[in-house]
């Protein structure tokens, strides 16, 4: 069988990782430039990590923790897979390209994203100098998520500045019983100020109505293809984690509409930007807001989907 996600079947994921934690030997797929025969020595000599194997996208989550597993004791500040990413933006770039619907405007059919190589060999991933790395991470504590409900749209803040917009799915105005939670569940998106509180790294796909798992997908072109390994991520919304995550839907025909359990879903190149731009802690305010200003300054009146003004 395959997932589509249309009604009456939805997608959920369960919160497991299964993730290895190994620094690589020294005669892993790394090698290190330097300017001086001992590399531990000082961070002032690492510059490049230069890799040596081609990297594939079930592969690259473990790779990175190798990187940064390898070299965070060599630098002065917190290493973590974000911020080396967020350093060498052109890797988010190249994740984004794995977009099923971005390969299919190219001719190309991906049936399994989890084997497209996403590092290849020869590419160079920098190690950011401490004052690179103190300017990022003080970006990351000025970014915030905002999600307007009614109008289908996750907007990505740094201070008051827009970076990023985005359309999204929300949840659908109705109750149904869903046997993973053993009872009837509001499906609408809930609002309300909270943080990031997890991420999925290898989300496990799940039909909530009956519990079954699914492996495949069936995209808006009715083509069936592997399930894509996109993170997920989690939120904690009123100090509660109540399962609404983030997270990328394989049809996104069904984007600016009620249509989901309750997540937001985005596109898959949509969701690989959010990921990099929400590590846990980043905070998130999601809000239903009728009365909103377009593009060309015009005051609008959205629709009230889930009726609360009635």
């Amino acid at each position: 069988m395959f997932l589509k996600l249309s009604p009456p079947v939805f997608l959920v994921i369960t919160l497991l990782v299964s993730l290895k934690f190994c620094c690589p030997k020294e005669d892993d797929n790394l090698i290190v430039y330097s300017n001086t025969r001992n590399i531990t020595a000082s961070i002032q000599s690492l510059k490049t990590i230069v890799v040596d194997t081609p990297i594939t996208v079930g592969d690259y989550f473990e790779f990175l923790d190798s990187i940064v597993c390898k070299y965070d004791s060599l630098v002065s500040y917190k290493l973590s897979e974000h911020l080396l990413v967020r350093a060498n933006p052109w890797i988010i770039d190249t994740l984004k390209s794995t977009d099923y619907y971005r390969m299919k405007a190219q001719d190309s059919f991906v049936y399994n994203q989890k084997k497209m190589i996403v590092l290849r060999k020869g590419t160079s991933i920098i190690i950011p100098d401490s004052t690179n790395a103190i300017n990022l991470l003080n970006s990351f504590k000025r970014t915030s998520i905002d999600i307007n409900i009614p109008e289908f749209k996750l907007r990505i803040f740094e201070d008051s500045i827009k970076r990023y917009e985005f359309p999204v799915r929300v949840g659908i105005n109705q109750k149904k019983y869903l046997k993973m939670a053993g009872r009837a569940v509001d499906l609408k998106t809930k609002t309300g100020s909270g943080v990031i509180a997890n991420h999925v790294l290898n989300p496990s796909y799940y039909n909530p109505v009956n519990g079954h798992r699914y492996f495949v997908t069936k995209r808006d072109d009715e083509k069936v293809t592997k399930l894509p390994q996109i993170p997920f991520i989690e939120t904690e919304i009123n100090s509660i984690r109540n399962g609404q995550l983030i997270h990328p839907t394989t049809n996104p025909i069904t984007l600016g509409k009620a249509y989901s359990n309750g997540c937001i879903g985005t596109k898959e190149a949509d969701a690989w930007v959010i990921y990099y731009y929400a590590p846990i802690g980043t905070k998130i305010n999601i809000r239903y807001d009728l009365n909103v200003t377009d593009e060309e300054g015009k005051k609008v009146t959205l629709k009230d989907i889930y009726g609360f003004n009635k």
